[in-house]
């Protein structure tokens, strides 16, 4: 394919003329879309252009009619006639000038259904109507007319094709993926929430919803009763009838009881008798023989024919009421319900379904369920039987938005990417009234859904269209596309970490000579974008209860945008900024969501404290890791058995010998006191561990004699011992396990990692590459800190942290 000539990415050529006996169309307007030659979109894997759909369909007033087409390959206009190929010419955000100059007295208009369009082209004297066309982000098939007299003379059918994306890879993937997940969870809620014990049509379905589920899902439903019909259900009968004897192949032996019931069909036969009664031989003139047939009139054939059958005399009604209004009667809508009809018709005469008798009643089968074919129509039925009402005409997205459609696709995207892995709690984005069922994906509306991890039970929330209800904006207000909530949980306590996922319909393809090409030196995402991301980390806070103040709550902000090329994009700067500030952008289309799900994963995965680590802190706030490493203040102590444990609760204090303490100094730092409970002192295994920690108030040395609470060994009176004062001994919620060790003398940690760890061996984790790797492995599941001293953990040191 050559490419467009110099200068022609922006100079205005004529793209479609229509000469006529009555007038002469025109459409000019640039044949390029300088974005979609530097992304080189819309072309097949040879780098061939791929077919645009066109369409004219004539009145006879026009006479004979010449149409000419743009061809980029001979770049200028070609004789073209209806059904074959075309170039794509057409783009959205593009404006085009249509021109109709007449050639006859006649009184001419233009009709389009967008009223916006129908008004940009007016008459410019007697003999011309012109305009500018601009589709905005509307892509897909779009039709106007050329009206004379209030008849149409001339219809055009033409295909608008996206500027930031590939229409055949992208946009259809992404309209399909938008539709397929809508219906899963609409099918999954009514799965969920309804049993069919009986039949009962609703008394509030609109003919209108009807009739919108129905034509979007019609081709389907077919599709699946001709999978059927390959394949029908069946059941195996026996047929019984009387025949002459000298006919039947193979006689049962329920031929015997019924010979004693009916002898009459017995006679004498004395060299071939096999039925011996009184010393004589006897046959029969006649016997029960038995024949196996396949049946078709099963419950699950009569629920499709009776579906069917009921579709089919609602399409009737519906067009007997369209038809009473004559003046808003459609004739391509009544078109399309009479070819509905006749398609209807022919499916019930296939064998299955003629053979199948009228329902009287039914419950769901695993056959309605499971079986191929059987299992689309009762998912289609479900739709039909409770009415599905599309909120922002969802259903509908021939000619759509592209722009929406593409933030409503990277909602139920990071959806779709999230259930894979997790288990979905809760969602409103279907919902369920008297009237039927209701999609709440709209611009004007929130929705949100609610996932668990199975590993940890830690939960998160995707919020669309919304912010969390505990976050502010003191300012202005706030409203991002898609807020991921993750409550992780640390120490007992649940902590949130929210992140914006912003869908931004938006390209920058760094044109070569432009600031952006110059510094980027690659397509990404706009920069106005970027700084909105900024905006929303900083803007979107949280008041804490009690004091009033406000704290940043949206831990990162990224910009998702349709960008195919996800290797190329990650040595763009604006990916990695997200590693540095945690703000970016990530490109996100329907094949390209690797880099998004990876990261999605990362961020679940994360502790609480790697979590806060990626977003950028304020000077001043390393004190964060005051509690971690730097300050040793509790000490863990053995105790002597359950008698000292007893006292030490009752009398709110715990004592040691102060010869046990490596360093006096180090009492003026201790705030915390926790008790170790060795296997040697106490039987009850569920009894040993780390069981109780108190807050120390006050601390003195003092001789053993002076400690009156409980008795002194022989000849220690005068040793010097630490009585530490404890404000109270709090039990905790779930106690230290030894792990096969102990000890010995007395350990010193912090109550950072004592509120978290669950083998003592964790709590002599000291350097910050040695807790790193323990807190991430931690998140993964049980974790094991070996030592190199295998009975006292105070007396060994970190050699290696696993995952057991």
């Amino acid at each position: 394919m050559d490419s467009p000539h110099t200068g022609s990415l922006n100079q205005a050529v004529e793209l479609l003329r229509v000469d006529t006996e009555l007038f002469t169309l025109f459409i000019q307007g640039r044949p390029y879309h300088p974005t979609v030659e530097t992304m080189q979109l819309h072309r097949s894997s040879s780098q061939e252009w791929v077919n645009a759909q066109l369409g004219l369909v004539c009145s006879e007033r026009l006479g004979d009619v010449q149409i000419q087409v743009f061809s980029p390959e001979a770049y200028g206009m070609v004789e073209w006639r209806p059904g074959e190929a075309a170039f794509p010419l057409f783009y959205e955000t593009q404006s085009y000038e249509l021109v109709i100059q007449k050639k006859a007295s006649v009184n001419l208009s233009f009709h389009h259904d967008n009223v916006l369009l129908r008004q940009a082209i007016k008459p410019l004297g007697d003999s011309i109507l012109a305009g500018a066309l601009n589709f905005g982000n509307e892509v897909g098939l779009t039709e106007w007319e050329i009206r004379g007299e209030g008849q149409s003379l001339l219809r055009v059918e033409m295909e608008i094709f996206p500027s930031k994306m590939d229409y055949k890879l992208d946009y259809q993937n992404l309209l399909h993926e938008v539709n397929e997940q809508i219906y899963n969870l609409a099918f999954d809620f009514l799965r969920r929430t309804y049993q069919l014990t009986g039949l009962r049509e609703t008394q509030h379905q609109s003919f209108t919803e009807f009739y919108t589920i129905l034509q979007h899902v019609f081709r389907q439903l077919l599709d699946a009763v001709e999978r059927i019909n390959k394949n029908p259900n069946y059941a195996l009968l026996q047929d019984r009838r009387l025949v002459d004897a000298n006919r039947v192949k193979k006689a049962g032996r329920e031929n015997i009881r019924e010979l004693t019931k009916h002898p009459e069909r017995l006679r004498e036969a004395r060299d071939h008798g096999f039925l011996t009664i009184d010393g004589r031989s006897y046959t029969a003139t006649h016997l029960l023989e038995t024949r196996r047939r396949l049946a078709y009139d099963t419950n699950e054939n009569r629920f499709i024919r009776w579906m069917l059958e009921r579709i089919h005399r609602k399409l009737k009604e519906l067009k007997g009421r369209w038809k009473q209004n004559n003046r808003t009667a459609d004739p391509v809508l009544l078109r399309k319900i009479d070819t509905m009809l006749t398609q209807l018709e022919r499916v019930l005469k296939m064998d299955f379904l003629r053979e199948a008798g009228k329902l009287k009643g039914m419950t769901v089968t695993l056959v309605l369920q499971m079986a191929p074919g059987y299992r689309e129509v009762y998912r289609f039925y479900l739709m039909l039987l409770k009415g599905l009402s599309i909120q922002g005409d969802l259903l509908r997205l021939s000619m759509k938005d592209v722009a929406q459609l593409y933030e409503y696709w990277c909602f139920l995207k990071l959806n779709q990417l999230l259930g894979q892995k997790y288990r979905l709690v809760k969602q409103d984005v279907i919902k369920v009234n008297r009237n039927g069922i209701f999609v709440t994906l709209d611009r004007s509306q929130s929705a949100k859904m609610v996932y668990e991890n199975p590993v940890n039970g830690e939960q998160f929330i995707l919020y669309y269209n919304a912010i969390p209800s505990t976050d502010k904006t003191p300012t202005l207000s706030q409203r991002p596309d898609n807020v991921l909530t993750l409550k992780k949980k640390d120490a007992g306590t649940i902590k949130e970490y929210k992140y914006v996922f912003d869908a931004k319909y938006r390209l920058n393809p760094a044109y070569e000579g432009t600031s952006y090409g110059q510094k980027y030196r690659q397509p990404g995402p706009e920069e106005d974008d970027i700084n909105t991301m900024h905006r929303y980390r900083d803007a979107i806070v949280y008041q804490e209860q009690g004091t009033g103040e406000y704290e940043r709550s949206m831990f990162g902000a990224y910009v998702l945008f349709p960008y195919p090329d996800e290797e190329r994009y990650k040595t763009h700067h604006f990916y990695k900024s997200i590693a540095l500030l945690n703000i970016g952008a990530f490109p996100f289309l329907p094949n390209s969501t690797s880099l998004v799900e990876q990261f999605l994963d990362e961020i679940i995965q994360d502790s609480p404290e790697k979590a806060y680590e990626r977003s950028t802190r304020p000077r001043g706030t390393k004190e964060y890791y005051a509690n971690q490493l730097a300050g040793k203040n509790v000490l863990v102590g053995s105790v002597r058995g359950p008698e000292q444990v007893g006292v030490a609760r009752e009398h709110s204090f715990y004592h040691m010998p102060l010869k046990n303490l490596s360093d006096v100094k180090i009492l003026t730092q201790i705030e915390y006191v926790a008790m170790c409970q060795s296997r040697k002192k106490f039987i009850d295994p569920a009894k040993t561990g780390i069981h109780w920690v108190g807050k120390v108030t006050d601390w003195k040395v003092i001789r053993r004699k002076e400690i009156q609470e409980i008795l002194c060994r022989p000849g220690t009176e005068e040793e010097l011992y630490v009585r530490f004062t404890i404000e109270e001994w709090k039990g905790l919620a779930a106690p230290i396990a030894l792990g096969g060790q102990g000890i010995l003398t007395v350990l010193y940690t912090s109550k950072y990692i004592l509120d978290r760890a669950h083998e003592i061996a964790e709590l002599r984790l000291e350097t910050e590459n040695a807790l790193r790797e323990w807190r991430e492995k931690r998140r993964k599941g049980r974790v094991k800190v070996k030592l190199d001293h295998a009975e006292y953990v105070d007396l060994g040191r970190v050699v290696e942290v696993e995952n057991l």
